[in-house]
């Protein structure tokens, strides 16, 4: 029971030394990217990433919640473009406005998060010829608070699994 209890005592203390190492170390800008070839020129894949519409076609984050309520405004495709949405505990509440658009290359858009967590983030899609098919690159940049820090991994690891998917599901619809 002693040694169990020290066993015990050691993973406690580590932990509490890695996370107070990561909330000292680690900075407080998160910038994750992800990147996938497309089998398709860049104008049969832009009506998937230009819009907010188009984005939601494929968008794993909003998969989430089947029962999902989602509130389009503005002009689809435009700077102001902007969705709504309100869903279960896995999928929050939040918007995503369109801030800048290059058609056929670039769309960024501000994320605002309510729910679960507030927060703000800055995310783009950039799509680039390479030969007969197309690069399209997921950026997502944020600032996380101090007590967020040692997440970080997590935040990594969730972030692969969701734009991976998101990414192979915008390929499989811009290659029909």
């Amino acid at each position: 029971m002693k040694t169990l209890l020290k066993i015990l005592g050691i993973i406690i203390l580590l932990i509490i030394v890695y996370a107070v190492i990561a909330m000292l170390a680690f900075d407080k800008k998160y910038h994750y990217e992800k990147s996938i070839v497309i089998n398709a020129p860049k104008e049969k894949i832009w009506p998937y990433v230009g819009s907010n519409k188009g984005i939601n076609e494929w968008n794993p984050f909003a998969k989430g919640d089947p029962n999902i309520q989602i509130v389009y405004s503005g002009t689809s495709g435009q700077i102001g473009d902007t969705y709504r949405w309100r869903g279960n505990d896995k999928v929050g509440e939040g918007e995503q406005k369109v801030t800048e658009i290059i058609p056929n290359e670039k769309l960024a858009a501000k994320l605002h998060f309510i729910k679960p967590f507030e927060g703000d983030a800055d995310i783009a899609f950039v799509v680039i010829p390479e030969g007969n098919s197309t690069k399209v690159t997921w950026l997502f940049d944020n600032e996380i608070n101090t007590f967020m820090k040692p997440m970080k991994p997590m935040m990594d690891s969730n972030m692969e699994t969701m734009f991976t998917q998101g990414l192979n599901d915008l390929k499989k619809l811009s290659e029909k």
